[in-house]
């Protein structure tokens, strides 16, 4: 099995083989991924897909191929897709600040106890992701338990795992707590204490805190699923036992369900109402397929009434007549041009512009306004303002070249 050399060779055979290693990580869930299936990803290159599998990114497991445990975990923690809870994580770092702790207090060295320290901010900083990392797939393994797993009772032991799982993390989330409040290393905190270390003291307490309250959540959702699959459990049971009552016809003799029927007024009990269904006029006239479900209907009721079409009238002389409608056009780019080749004011020019065809006072107000919304870099916009027929205008030049 070769290693790689280097960050910069690592990256670089991911980069290169990132469509594969995408798709394969899409459908890690799946069974199995064929290795035919990487052949035509890779575009039949064998020898790239060889290299993943020297390189332990891909591991072959006969025809198929899956990602490296290592790489798999990496893109989960990375990408925050992670179902697995792992617990170890956090009490790992726990450990290690503490023995860090140790030799920082126990050293002489500046250099060596500074090592040490940065060790133990560094631990911290991950102690809070992590809790936080493992709080969010704790929730998102218990909505995925409760409403896909179909087996009542191994959904409740799983949420019951998981409930567990919720404890450990709650003890560790206190042990972290009392950890940078000082009452077990009140010493290092008092002596090691820097602006860097007490910034990141208070995020990680801040972290903590938004964990013990997610936690507190997760407890009543948890308590909340678990009755209810009591619940949904012993009312599949009851239905059972009913079923095996009404199979064996000594359902009227041994329960007594003619008087709780009776005494229950519940819809479901109720006949279906029937509302007549009434099709327009209209509808009838202009929908031809109508008419083919009125011969369906027809044929189910039997009535024998035979249905015929009306037929549309002959002369359609009314129908063929077309009515055009005239819109005047103006090209905006020719006005500019004409515009930009004189000196008079905007407004002005456009009262005595020829355009071809009659324009009203109103549609030289609105070719006023296309202009200066288009063409306003071009023109000289001044501050002066001037007034005809109730309409205030602002005096609008070109602009000189």
């Amino acid at each position: 099995m070769k290693t790689f050399s280097s960050i910069k060779e690592l990256l670089a055979i991911l980069s290169r083989e990132q469509k594969l290693l995408t798709e394969i990580f899409e459908k890690r869930k799946q069974l199995s991924y064929k290795y035919d299936y990487a052949l035509e990803v890779v575009d039949y290159n064998a020898d790239k897909i060889q290299a993943l599998v020297e390189y332990a990114v891909l591991r072959e497991n006969g025809p198929y191929l899956e990602l490296d445990d290592q790489y798999l975990q990496f893109f989960e923690q990375i990408l925050e897709v992670n179902e697995e809870i792992n617990v170890s994580y956090i009490s790992e770092n726990l450990q290690a600040i503490r023995q860090n702790i140790t030799y920082y207090l126990k050293e002489h060295s500046e250099s060596r106890k500074y090592g040490y320290l940065r060790t133990i901010k560094s631990a911290l900083r991950k102690t809070g992701i992590i809790a936080i990392r493992n709080v969010v797939d704790l929730k998102r393994n218990i909505d995925n338990t409760f409403k896909n797993e179909p087996n009542y009772k191994i959904k409740k032991i799983k949420l019951e795992h998981l409930d567990l799982k919720r404890g450990d993390i709650t003890m560790l989330v206190d042990s972290t707590e009392r950890l940078v409040s000082g009452e077990e290393e009140q010493t290092f905190f008092t002596v090691a204490a820097d602006e860097e270390l007490n910034k990141i003291i208070v995020k990680l307490k801040l972290q903590l805190n938004d964990c013990r309250h997610n936690l507190i959540e997760i407890q009543n959702q948890v308590i909340e699923f678990i009755n209810q699959i009591r619940y949904q459990s012993g009312l599949v049971e009851k239905l059972r036992q009913l079923k095996y009552l009404k199979d064996q016809f000594e359902l009227k003799s041994k329960t007594n369900i003619l008087e709780v029927l009776e005494e229950s007024n519940a819809v479901v009990f109720e006949p279906n109402p029937m509302y007549p269904l009434k099709l327009s006029l209209e509808q009838l006239q202009n929908d031809s397929q109508v008419l083919d479900v009125v011969r369906k209907v027809a044929i189910r009721m039997k009535t024998g009434a035979k249905v015929k079409q009306q037929l549309a009238e002959h002369n359609l002389e009314a129908y063929l007549e077309s009515d055009t409608e005239e819109m005047k056009q103006v090209n905006l780019d020719e006005v500019k041009n004409s515009f930009l080749a004189g000196s008079n004011n905007l407004f002005d020019f456009l009262q005595t512009y020829d355009f071809g065809t009659y324009l009203t006072f109103e549609e030289r107000l609105t070719v006023y306004c296309q202009l200066i919304s288009q063409f306003d870099t071009q023109f000289d916009l001044t501050d002066q303002y001037q007034r005809c027929l109730d309409t205030e205008y602002l005096l609008i030049y070109p602009k000189a070249t």
